[in-house]
């Protein structure tokens, strides 16, 4: 397809813009007329109740779902009928909430896949692709912007669970990405390997613009520079962190349900 661009100066404009997005299961509105714009450079932090829409709002940008209505704008290029691998090469990456990584490879063979996909290399994979310094090099340089260049050896089943999180951070970023979209990334850690994600992001948000979806609200606390909150669907607040904190209406909806003072049961996410 032929990319619309908008005049807006690049200095000027978001790096992303989604404008009007919708998305319905059923009767369920998932993602219900959602305006969001993401300046270079900014990690913005999308938190919610369950069933707010989070996890269906991020595979709508990373083109994993195909809106029912709206558009999605980045870079000043319309991407809204692009497919998950055009929007990875353009530059968006994502991790998922729940770990998918190739269990019998080693964390660098797993890493050598990223560089292939990102490359346009065919998966020639057992042969030429483990000496390829063209691929080899920045495969170990992902493993060790995370942490994990004493790891690379070792097989994924074998990595702790906060390993295989880190790893997961590590393929996204072997994409060499403009934007990443992470969704839960303490997913099923332990303190301390909460603290290390929050530290690694804490380094990577001065690298790469990041949209964060995350239920601990001490690491997005920690992280954000900017918070959306959603309640079935909608955004009902853009703000500083601080800001987000003070609003009544935010913890009505969400915060306050996070620390216990609103007993109704959570609606569980649609696909």
């Amino acid at each position: 397809m032929t990319e619309a661009r908008t005049t807006e100066p690049r200095a000027s404009r978001p790096l992303l813009r989604a404008s009007g997005l919708r998305k319905a299961f059923g009767a369920v509105q998932a993602c219900d007329g959602v305006e969001l714009e993401i300046a270079s450079g900014e990690l913005r932090a999308v938190i919610g109740p369950n069933g707010a829409g989070k996890t269906t709002l991020i595979s709508l940008l990373a083109g994993e779902l195909k809106p029912d209505a709206g558009q999605i704008v980045f870079d000043g290029a319309d991407i809204t009928a692009l497919a998950a691998p055009a929007r990875a090469q353009a530059g968006l990456a994502r991790s998922y909430q729940i770990t998918s990584l190739f269990p019998r490879f080693t964390a660098l063979e797993n890493a050598l896949l990223a560089v292939q996909a990102r490359v346009g290399h065919a998966f020639r994979f057992w042969r030429p692709a483990a000496g390829d310094p063209a691929l080899i090099e920045p495969a170990r340089a992902a493993l060790a912007r995370v942490g994990l260049d004493g790891r690379a050896e070792v097989p994924v089943a074998a990595l702790a669970h906060g390993e295989q999180r880190q790893l997961e951070i590590a393929l996204a970023l072997a994409t060499r990405p403009r934007l990443l979209l992470l969704d839960e990334p303490t997913a099923g850690m332990s303190r301390e390997e909460t603290q290390a994600m929050v530290a690694l992001l804490s380094g990577l948000k001065r690298e790469v613009t990041i949209v964060l979806i995350e239920h601990d609200m001490d690491a997005v606390f920690a992280l954000a520079d900017s918070i959306t909150v959603l309640v079935y669907g909608r955004p009902i607040a853009t703000d500083r962190p601080e800001a987000i904190r003070k609003d009544a209406e935010v913890r009505a909806a969400y915060l306050g349900e996070e620390e216990g003072s609103d007993d109704r049961p959570a609606r569980q996410e649609s696909p």
